[in-house]
């Protein structure tokens, strides 16, 4: 079983949504060398190429196409539900006991 983690599925809608790997370290907040490292390392394990570079462009093969309409809505739904989780914790809950005399 070939693993893919977050932090690399992340950074793979990323860089596919901006079509650069240097808009897509500005958004992350990382280098795009350390991108770039990363999806090398991505496409070594799936043992295919998932970008085709070029120095003017980056674009999606057909494999990167297929891993991106997938992937991307589920980080959409990873997203809001962990929104949906931290949301609550702003919202007061539990039992509020008064002790008060006559």
């Amino acid at each position: 079983m070939i693993r893919a983690g977050l932090p690399e599925l992340t950074a793979f809608v990323a860089i596919a949504e901006q079509r650069s790997f240097s808009g897509a370290a500005k958004i992350l907040g990382v280098s795009a060398s350390a991108l770039s490292h990363s999806m090398r390392g991505l496409e070594s394990r799936l043992e295919l190429r998932l970008f085709n570079r070029t120095t003017r462009s980056v674009a999606l093969t057909e494999a990167g196409e297929q891993l991106f309409n997938r992937v991307q809505p589920l980080l959409g739904d990873l997203e809001c539900a962990v929104n949906d989780v931290t949301s609550e914790r702003n919202t007061p809950s539990g039992s509020i006991r008064l002790s008060a005399s006559e």
